[in-house]
């Protein structure tokens, strides 16, 4: 029973512990682009057709150069 004294604090650090890992993974973006990352190791850092995919693909710059589109027409 004293143990429990010992363990449930510890167990409420470490909860606290992972939360706050999470959250500054959500605020840093960790999260946005998670398909990109696992393509970049099987491709050469060389190959240009790869480069231009992941460009065409990067939900960032899409939004952005919709945005351009539509302002140059």
């Amino acid at each position: 029973m004293e143990s429990l004294y010992i363990l449930i604090p510890i167990a409420i650090i470490f909860v606290c512990i992972a939360v706050g890992i999470f959250l500054w993974a959500v605020k840093s973006e960790q999260f946005d682009d998670l398909e990109r990352r696992g393509y970049d190791i099987l491709f050469d850092d060389d190959d240009s057709k790869h480069k231009d995919a992941v460009s065409n693909t990067d939900p960032i710059a899409t939004k952005s150069s919709k945005g351009q589109n539509n302002d140059n027409a």
